[in-house]
Protein backbone atom coordinates (compact mmCIF):
# COMPACT_ATOMS: atom_id res chain seq x y z
CA UNK A 1 0.00 0.00 0.00
CA UNK A 2 1.61 3.61 -0.55
CA UNK A 3 3.10 5.48 2.33
CA UNK A 4 1.50 8.52 3.08
CA UNK A 5 3.83 11.51 3.42
CA UNK A 6 2.90 13.92 6.38
CA UNK A 7 4.12 17.37 6.63
CA UNK A 8 3.70 19.85 9.14
CA UNK A 9 2.88 23.67 7.59
CA UNK A 10 3.72 26.41 10.04
CA UNK A 11 1.00 28.82 8.71
CA UNK A 12 -0.38 31.78 10.46
CA UNK A 13 -1.41 30.85 14.39
CA UNK A 14 -0.22 27.71 14.92
CA UNK A 15 -1.03 26.93 18.50
CA UNK A 16 1.49 24.87 19.37
CA UNK A 17 4.06 27.97 19.40
CA UNK A 18 2.36 29.58 21.89
CA UNK A 19 0.53 27.47 24.36
CA UNK A 20 -0.96 30.34 26.34
CA UNK A 21 -3.87 30.28 23.72
CA UNK A 22 -6.99 28.50 25.43
CA UNK A 23 -8.02 26.49 22.59
CA UNK A 24 -11.72 24.31 21.98
CA UNK A 25 -10.94 20.88 23.59
CA UNK A 26 -13.81 17.96 23.90
CA UNK A 27 -13.10 15.75 26.91
CA UNK A 28 -14.39 12.29 25.08
CA UNK A 29 -13.97 10.35 28.94
CA UNK A 30 -17.28 12.39 30.25
CA UNK A 31 -19.34 11.83 27.04
CA UNK A 32 -20.43 14.35 24.74
CA UNK A 33 -23.78 14.97 24.65
CA UNK A 34 -24.03 18.20 22.39
CA UNK A 35 -21.78 17.43 19.42
CA UNK A 36 -19.32 20.14 18.25
CA UNK A 37 -20.44 22.50 15.44
CA UNK A 38 -17.97 22.23 12.66
CA UNK A 39 -17.99 24.17 9.01
CA UNK A 40 -16.09 21.79 6.34
CA UNK A 41 -16.52 24.29 3.02
CA UNK A 42 -15.48 22.34 -0.37
CA UNK A 43 -11.67 22.63 -0.71
CA UNK A 44 -9.96 24.69 -3.22
CA UNK A 45 -9.07 22.66 -6.38
CA UNK A 46 -6.10 22.67 -8.31
CA UNK A 47 -6.86 21.81 -12.07
CA UNK A 48 -8.16 18.38 -12.33
CA UNK A 49 -8.85 18.08 -8.80
CA UNK A 50 -12.75 19.76 -8.89
CA UNK A 51 -14.12 16.09 -7.66
CA UNK A 52 -11.76 15.90 -5.21
CA UNK A 53 -11.59 18.91 -3.84
CA UNK A 54 -15.74 18.38 -2.78
CA UNK A 55 -15.45 14.46 -2.69
CA UNK A 56 -12.57 14.95 0.45
CA UNK A 57 -14.22 17.22 3.03
CA UNK A 58 -17.22 15.04 2.28
CA UNK A 59 -15.34 11.74 3.88
CA UNK A 60 -13.68 14.30 6.30
CA UNK A 61 -16.88 14.88 7.18
CA UNK A 62 -18.87 11.29 7.49
CA UNK A 63 -15.95 10.14 9.53
CA UNK A 64 -16.08 13.01 12.15
CA UNK A 65 -19.91 13.19 11.91
CA UNK A 66 -20.21 9.49 12.67
CA UNK A 67 -17.87 9.25 15.57
CA UNK A 68 -21.17 11.59 17.70
CA UNK A 69 -18.86 14.19 18.75
CA UNK A 70 -18.88 16.49 16.08
CA UNK A 71 -22.17 18.11 14.19
CA UNK A 72 -21.39 19.08 10.17
CA UNK A 73 -23.03 22.81 9.88
CA UNK A 74 -24.77 23.21 6.05
CA UNK A 75 -22.84 24.77 3.27
CA UNK A 76 -25.57 26.70 2.16
CA UNK A 77 -25.22 28.68 5.53
CA UNK A 78 -21.32 29.92 4.45
CA UNK A 79 -20.65 33.05 3.94
CA UNK A 80 -16.89 33.69 3.67
CA UNK A 81 -15.83 32.21 0.66
CA UNK A 82 -12.92 28.84 1.26
CA UNK A 83 -10.07 31.07 -0.73
CA UNK A 84 -10.07 33.83 1.40
CA UNK A 85 -10.76 31.51 4.87
CA UNK A 86 -7.91 29.68 4.09
CA UNK A 87 -6.08 33.04 3.73
CA UNK A 88 -7.57 35.15 6.87
CA UNK A 89 -10.87 33.87 8.12
CA UNK A 90 -13.29 36.05 9.37
CA UNK A 91 -14.10 34.29 12.37
CA UNK A 92 -17.32 36.50 13.40
CA UNK A 93 -18.97 35.35 10.11
CA UNK A 94 -18.29 31.93 11.01
CA UNK A 95 -19.21 32.55 14.94
CA UNK A 96 -22.60 34.10 13.56
CA UNK A 97 -23.33 30.49 12.03
CA UNK A 98 -22.39 29.14 15.90
CA UNK A 99 -19.47 26.70 14.16
CA UNK A 100 -16.73 26.40 16.89
CA UNK A 101 -14.13 25.11 14.68
CA UNK A 102 -13.51 26.00 10.94
CA UNK A 103 -12.13 23.32 8.68
CA UNK A 104 -10.56 24.73 5.31
CA UNK A 105 -8.00 22.85 2.42
CA UNK A 106 -6.51 23.02 -0.90
CA UNK A 107 -5.79 20.23 -3.21
CA UNK A 108 -3.29 20.07 -5.86
CA UNK A 109 -1.60 17.79 -7.93
CA UNK A 110 1.18 16.54 -10.17
CA UNK A 111 1.12 13.77 -12.49
CA UNK A 112 -0.56 10.27 -10.11
CA UNK A 113 0.35 12.11 -6.95
CA UNK A 114 -1.75 14.67 -4.77
CA UNK A 115 -1.40 17.20 -2.06
CA UNK A 116 -3.68 18.42 0.45
CA UNK A 117 -3.13 21.25 2.81
CA UNK A 118 -5.70 21.95 5.28
CA UNK A 119 -5.51 24.16 8.52
CA UNK A 120 -8.03 23.42 11.08
CA UNK A 121 -9.28 26.82 13.22
CA UNK A 122 -11.12 27.71 16.54
CA UNK A 123 -13.40 30.23 15.88
CA UNK A 124 -14.56 31.52 19.25
CA UNK A 125 -10.57 32.15 20.14
CA UNK A 126 -10.13 33.12 16.46
CA UNK A 127 -6.57 31.03 16.09
CA UNK A 128 -5.23 27.91 14.10
CA UNK A 129 -5.40 24.22 15.66
CA UNK A 130 -3.17 23.04 13.53
CA UNK A 131 -2.07 22.87 9.77
CA UNK A 132 -0.89 19.93 8.14
CA UNK A 133 -0.15 18.72 4.37
CA UNK A 134 -0.73 15.12 3.58
CA UNK A 135 0.48 13.92 0.11
CA UNK A 136 -0.74 10.84 -1.67
CA UNK A 137 -1.08 8.86 -4.56
CA UNK A 138 -4.33 9.97 -6.47
CA UNK A 139 -6.15 6.19 -5.83
CA UNK A 140 -5.27 7.06 -2.07
CA UNK A 141 -7.19 9.82 -1.51
CA UNK A 142 -10.16 8.30 0.56
CA UNK A 143 -6.97 7.21 3.13
CA UNK A 144 -5.85 11.01 2.97
CA UNK A 145 -9.49 12.43 3.92
CA UNK A 146 -9.03 9.71 6.95
CA UNK A 147 -5.86 10.99 8.37
CA UNK A 148 -7.17 14.86 8.19
CA UNK A 149 -10.22 13.49 10.02
CA UNK A 150 -8.06 11.32 12.82
CA UNK A 151 -5.99 14.45 12.59
CA UNK A 152 -8.83 16.75 13.86
CA UNK A 153 -10.38 14.13 16.05
CA UNK A 154 -6.52 14.22 17.58
CA UNK A 155 -6.58 17.72 18.06
CA UNK A 156 -9.90 18.44 19.24
CA UNK A 157 -10.28 15.97 22.08
CA UNK A 158 -6.69 14.80 22.50
CA UNK A 159 -7.28 11.04 22.05
CA UNK A 160 -6.41 9.67 18.92
CA UNK A 161 -8.65 9.03 15.80
CA UNK A 162 -9.93 5.11 14.02
CA UNK A 163 -10.51 6.57 10.86
CA UNK A 164 -7.88 5.23 8.87
CA UNK A 165 -8.83 2.14 9.61
CA UNK A 166 -9.66 -1.24 8.22
CA UNK A 167 -12.30 -3.54 9.01
CA UNK A 168 -12.25 -7.43 8.45
CA UNK A 169 -15.69 -9.12 8.83
CA UNK A 170 -17.77 -12.07 7.31
CA UNK A 171 -20.04 -11.60 4.47
CA UNK A 172 -22.88 -13.51 4.44
CA UNK A 173 -25.98 -14.53 2.28
CA UNK A 174 -27.98 -16.95 1.10
CA UNK A 175 -30.85 -18.92 3.35
CA UNK A 176 -30.47 -18.92 6.97
CA UNK A 177 -29.87 -22.67 7.07
CA UNK A 178 -27.25 -22.70 4.01
CA UNK A 179 -25.66 -19.73 4.75
CA UNK A 180 -22.78 -18.33 2.40
CA UNK A 181 -19.95 -17.19 4.39
CA UNK A 182 -16.44 -15.41 2.77
CA UNK A 183 -14.02 -13.55 4.21
CA UNK A 184 -13.88 -9.77 3.66
CA UNK A 185 -12.13 -6.51 4.36
CA UNK A 186 -12.94 -2.64 3.40
CA UNK A 187 -12.46 0.46 5.28
CA UNK A 188 -13.83 1.32 8.91
CA UNK A 189 -16.50 3.22 6.77
CA UNK A 190 -17.20 0.32 4.24
CA UNK A 191 -16.21 1.07 1.04
CA UNK A 192 -12.97 -0.37 -1.18
CA UNK A 193 -14.91 -3.77 -0.05
CA UNK A 194 -12.39 -7.15 -1.16
CA UNK A 195 -13.39 -10.40 -0.70
CA UNK A 196 -10.99 -12.27 0.84
CA UNK A 197 -12.04 -16.18 0.12
CA UNK A 198 -14.70 -17.19 -2.72
CA UNK A 199 -17.02 -19.11 0.01
CA UNK A 200 -16.67 -22.64 -0.70
CA UNK A 201 -15.83 -23.42 2.89
CA UNK A 202 -17.30 -21.76 5.32
CA UNK A 203 -15.20 -18.90 7.49
CA UNK A 204 -15.60 -17.68 11.05
CA UNK A 205 -14.30 -15.16 13.36
CA UNK A 206 -11.30 -12.97 11.85
CA UNK A 207 -8.19 -11.73 14.43
CA UNK A 208 -5.72 -9.25 12.79
CA UNK A 209 -1.92 -9.54 13.64
CA UNK A 210 -0.82 -6.85 15.37
CA UNK A 211 0.72 -5.03 12.64
CA UNK A 212 -2.70 -5.20 10.68
CA UNK A 213 -1.10 -6.98 7.48
CA UNK A 214 -2.44 -10.35 8.53
CA UNK A 215 -5.59 -11.92 9.63
CA UNK A 216 -6.11 -15.19 11.03
CA UNK A 217 -9.48 -17.11 10.59
CA UNK A 218 -11.18 -19.80 10.77
CA UNK A 219 -12.53 -22.19 7.93
CA UNK A 220 -14.34 -25.71 8.22
CA UNK A 221 -12.73 -27.87 5.76
CA UNK A 222 -14.04 -31.55 5.61
CA UNK A 223 -16.07 -30.97 8.68
CA UNK A 224 -12.87 -29.70 10.75
CA UNK A 225 -11.34 -26.36 11.65
CA UNK A 226 -9.02 -25.05 9.55
CA UNK A 227 -6.85 -22.17 10.95
CA UNK A 228 -5.18 -19.90 8.49
CA UNK A 229 -3.11 -16.80 8.55
CA UNK A 230 -3.87 -14.51 4.92
CA UNK A 231 -2.11 -11.82 4.16
CA UNK A 232 -4.04 -8.87 3.22
CA UNK A 233 -2.11 -6.90 0.86
CA UNK A 234 -0.76 -10.26 -1.36
CA UNK A 235 -3.97 -12.44 -0.49
CA UNK A 236 -1.69 -15.42 0.03
CA UNK A 237 -2.47 -17.47 2.62
CA UNK A 238 -0.81 -20.13 5.02
CA UNK A 239 -2.29 -23.26 6.82
CA UNK A 240 -1.25 -22.55 10.52
CA UNK A 241 -3.26 -26.23 11.48
CA UNK A 242 -6.01 -27.98 11.82
CA UNK A 243 -8.36 -28.52 15.21
CA UNK A 244 -10.79 -30.58 16.34
CA UNK A 245 -12.56 -28.80 18.85
CA UNK A 246 -11.82 -25.32 17.68
CA UNK A 247 -15.02 -23.24 17.58
CA UNK A 248 -13.58 -19.50 17.46
CA UNK A 249 -10.41 -18.53 15.30
CA UNK A 250 -6.94 -17.76 17.68
CA UNK A 251 -6.06 -14.54 18.45
CA UNK A 252 -2.42 -13.10 18.04
CA UNK A 253 -0.22 -12.11 21.17
CA UNK A 254 0.83 -8.27 20.91
CA UNK A 255 4.44 -9.38 19.57
CA UNK A 256 2.96 -11.36 17.09
CA UNK A 257 4.86 -14.50 17.68
CA UNK A 258 1.75 -16.73 19.67
CA UNK A 259 -1.59 -17.57 18.76
CA UNK A 260 -3.89 -17.84 21.49
CA UNK A 261 -7.05 -20.73 21.29
CA UNK A 262 -9.14 -22.92 22.75
CA UNK A 263 -9.27 -26.22 21.96
CA UNK A 264 -11.70 -28.96 23.23
CA UNK A 265 -9.24 -32.08 24.07
CA UNK A 266 -9.62 -35.57 26.28
CA UNK A 267 -12.90 -34.26 27.69
CA UNK A 268 -12.49 -30.78 28.52
CA UNK A 269 -11.91 -27.89 26.94
CA UNK A 270 -8.85 -25.39 27.78
CA UNK A 271 -6.48 -23.15 26.85
CA UNK A 272 -3.74 -23.35 24.73
CA UNK A 273 -0.60 -21.30 22.75
CA UNK A 274 1.00 -21.95 19.63
CA UNK A 275 4.21 -20.65 18.72
CA UNK A 276 4.31 -19.22 15.47
CA UNK A 277 7.91 -20.37 14.57
CA UNK A 278 8.24 -23.77 15.50
CA UNK A 279 3.82 -24.22 15.47
CA UNK A 280 4.38 -26.35 18.83
CA UNK A 281 1.18 -26.14 21.06
CA UNK A 282 0.98 -26.21 24.81
CA UNK A 283 -1.40 -26.21 27.54
CA UNK A 284 -2.32 -23.30 29.66
CA UNK A 285 -5.05 -23.66 31.41
CA UNK A 286 -5.22 -27.87 33.73
CA UNK A 287 -8.99 -26.97 35.37
CA UNK A 288 -11.69 -30.00 34.57
CA UNK A 289 -14.18 -27.28 32.49
CA UNK A 290 -14.92 -25.44 29.69
CA UNK A 291 -12.10 -22.41 29.04
CA UNK A 292 -12.82 -20.65 26.45
CA UNK A 293 -12.34 -16.65 24.55
CA UNK A 294 -9.02 -16.11 25.56
CA UNK A 295 -7.33 -12.73 24.71
CA UNK A 296 -4.45 -11.01 25.62
CA UNK A 297 -3.77 -7.85 27.80
CA UNK A 298 -2.28 -5.04 25.52
CA UNK A 299 0.77 -5.76 27.23
CA UNK A 300 1.26 -9.31 26.69
CA UNK A 301 1.67 -9.88 30.43
CA UNK A 302 -2.17 -11.12 31.18
CA UNK A 303 -5.01 -13.33 29.48
CA UNK A 304 -8.66 -12.69 30.22
CA UNK A 305 -11.12 -15.42 29.11
CA UNK A 306 -14.48 -17.22 30.25
CA UNK A 307 -14.84 -20.56 32.29
CA UNK A 308 -17.69 -21.79 33.92
CA UNK A 309 -15.38 -23.48 36.74
CA UNK A 310 -17.27 -21.48 39.06
CA UNK A 311 -20.43 -23.57 38.62
CA UNK A 312 -20.20 -26.24 35.90
CA UNK A 313 -23.55 -27.77 36.04
CA UNK A 314 -25.00 -24.02 35.73
CA UNK A 315 -23.37 -24.02 32.53
CA UNK A 316 -23.01 -19.95 33.45
CA UNK A 317 -19.85 -18.89 32.28
CA UNK A 318 -17.94 -15.66 34.29
CA UNK A 319 -14.87 -14.08 33.23
CA UNK A 320 -11.55 -14.64 34.11
CA UNK A 321 -7.62 -13.27 34.41
CA UNK A 322 -4.51 -15.16 34.90
CA UNK A 323 -0.85 -14.61 33.71
CA UNK A 324 0.26 -15.22 30.46
CA UNK A 325 2.00 -18.80 31.71
CA UNK A 326 -1.50 -19.63 33.20
CA UNK A 327 -0.98 -18.57 36.48
CA UNK A 328 -2.63 -16.33 39.39
CA UNK A 329 -6.04 -17.38 38.07
CA UNK A 330 -8.66 -14.78 39.25
CA UNK A 331 -12.63 -14.25 38.82
CA UNK A 332 -13.49 -10.86 38.14
CA UNK A 333 -17.24 -10.85 36.61
CA UNK A 334 -20.10 -11.50 39.22
CA UNK A 335 -23.25 -10.42 38.08
CA UNK A 336 -26.14 -12.51 36.83
CA UNK A 337 -26.03 -14.33 33.68
CA UNK A 338 -23.59 -15.87 31.03
CA UNK A 339 -20.50 -13.96 30.24
CA UNK A 340 -18.44 -14.65 26.78
CA UNK A 341 -16.14 -13.17 23.88
CA UNK A 342 -14.20 -10.87 26.44
CA UNK A 343 -11.74 -8.48 24.42
CA UNK A 344 -9.59 -6.34 26.08
CA UNK A 345 -9.08 -2.66 25.42
CA UNK A 346 -6.19 -1.45 23.36
CA UNK A 347 -6.22 1.00 26.17
CA UNK A 348 -5.91 -1.62 29.05
CA UNK A 349 -8.21 -0.06 30.51
CA UNK A 350 -11.43 -2.19 29.69
CA UNK A 351 -12.70 -5.43 28.89
CA UNK A 352 -15.65 -5.56 26.92
CA UNK A 353 -17.94 -8.67 26.55
CA UNK A 354 -21.16 -10.20 25.14
CA UNK A 355 -23.83 -11.14 28.12
CA UNK A 356 -26.87 -13.28 27.98
CA UNK A 357 -29.51 -13.01 30.35
CA UNK A 358 -32.94 -14.97 30.14
CA UNK A 359 -32.59 -15.05 26.41
CA UNK A 360 -31.66 -11.38 26.04
CA UNK A 361 -28.39 -10.26 24.84
CA UNK A 362 -26.11 -7.76 25.99
CA UNK A 363 -22.84 -5.73 24.70
CA UNK A 364 -20.75 -4.49 27.93
CA UNK A 365 -17.39 -2.89 29.54
CA UNK A 366 -16.13 -3.07 32.77
CA UNK A 367 -12.93 -2.26 34.36
CA UNK A 368 -9.76 -4.65 34.58
CA UNK A 369 -10.77 -5.52 38.10
CA UNK A 370 -14.40 -6.57 37.39
CA UNK A 371 -15.64 -3.63 38.71
CA UNK A 372 -17.88 -0.70 37.07
CA UNK A 373 -19.64 -2.97 34.83
CA UNK A 374 -21.96 -1.63 32.35
CA UNK A 375 -24.08 -2.35 29.43
CA UNK A 376 -24.03 -0.42 26.64
CA UNK A 377 -25.83 -2.05 23.71
CA UNK A 378 -28.72 -4.91 23.84
CA UNK A 379 -30.68 -6.89 21.23
CA UNK A 380 -32.09 -10.00 19.98
CA UNK A 381 -28.41 -11.19 19.76
CA UNK A 382 -25.71 -8.89 19.81
CA UNK A 383 -22.17 -10.35 20.41
CA UNK A 384 -18.14 -10.09 19.29
CA UNK A 385 -17.20 -7.43 20.55
CA UNK A 386 -14.24 -5.52 18.95
CA UNK A 387 -12.45 -2.27 20.25
CA UNK A 388 -11.66 0.61 17.89
CA UNK A 389 -7.26 1.20 17.92
CA UNK A 390 -8.16 4.30 19.97
CA UNK A 391 -10.32 2.33 22.51
CA UNK A 392 -13.21 4.79 22.47
CA UNK A 393 -15.56 2.69 20.02
CA UNK A 394 -16.74 -1.36 20.34
CA UNK A 395 -17.60 -2.78 16.63
CA UNK A 396 -20.04 -5.78 17.29
CA UNK A 397 -22.55 -8.16 15.37
CA UNK A 398 -26.45 -7.70 15.45
CA UNK A 399 -28.96 -10.21 14.67
CA UNK A 400 -32.65 -8.98 13.52
CA UNK A 401 -34.28 -11.61 14.28
CA UNK A 402 -36.96 -13.39 12.33
CA UNK A 403 -36.95 -16.53 9.88
CA UNK A 404 -33.86 -14.76 7.74
CA UNK A 405 -31.97 -13.63 10.67
CA UNK A 406 -30.52 -10.86 9.35
CA UNK A 407 -27.14 -9.61 10.82
CA UNK A 408 -24.81 -6.60 10.52
CA UNK A 409 -22.23 -4.54 11.63
CA UNK A 410 -23.10 -1.91 14.24
CA UNK A 411 -20.84 0.74 16.57
CA UNK A 412 -21.41 2.40 19.53
CA UNK A 413 -19.41 4.64 21.59
CA UNK A 414 -18.60 3.78 25.57
CA UNK A 415 -21.26 6.36 26.72
CA UNK A 416 -24.02 3.83 24.83
CA UNK A 417 -25.19 7.13 23.01
CA UNK A 418 -23.89 6.76 20.11
CA UNK A 419 -25.16 3.17 17.73
CA UNK A 420 -24.19 3.62 13.85
CA UNK A 421 -24.40 1.06 11.66
CA UNK A 422 -21.69 0.21 9.41
CA UNK A 423 -22.16 -0.13 5.75
CA UNK A 424 -21.16 -3.71 4.15
CA UNK A 425 -22.53 -4.90 0.74
CA UNK A 426 -24.72 -7.36 2.33
CA UNK A 427 -25.74 -9.33 5.62
CA UNK A 428 -22.63 -9.28 7.75
CA UNK A 429 -20.57 -10.47 11.36
CA UNK A 430 -17.79 -11.44 13.24
CA UNK A 431 -16.30 -7.63 12.35
CA UNK A 432 -12.48 -7.13 13.24
CA UNK A 433 -10.93 -3.41 14.06
CA UNK A 434 -7.43 -3.16 13.05
CA UNK A 435 -4.79 -0.68 14.22
CA UNK A 436 -4.52 2.58 12.84
CA UNK A 437 -3.06 2.37 9.23
CA UNK A 438 -0.79 5.11 9.53
CA UNK A 439 1.06 4.11 12.77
Amino acid sequence: MTKLILSLLFIGLFVASNPSLATLEIDVTQGQIAPTPIAIPDFIEGEGNEELAQKIPEVIGNDLEHSGLFRLLSKSSFIQDTASALRNPNFSEWRVLNAQCLLVGRVTSEGDKITVEFRLFDVFNGTQMVGVSISSNRNQWRRVAHRIADAVYNRVTGEAGYFDTRIAYIDESGPKKKRVRRLAIMDWDGHNNVYLTDGVHMVLTPRFSPNSKEIAYMAYVNKTAHVYVINVHTRKKRLVGHFKGMTFAPRFAPDGRVLLMSLAREGTTALYKMDMNSGSVSRLTQHSCIDTSPCFSPDGSQIVFTSDRSNPESCQEKIYIMDAHGGNVRRISFGDGKYSQPAWSPRGDLIAFTKQIEGRFYIGVMNVDGTNERLIADGHLVEAPSWSPNGRVLLFTKESGGKRGNSKLYAIDLTGRNLRIIKTPRDSSDGAWSRLLSE
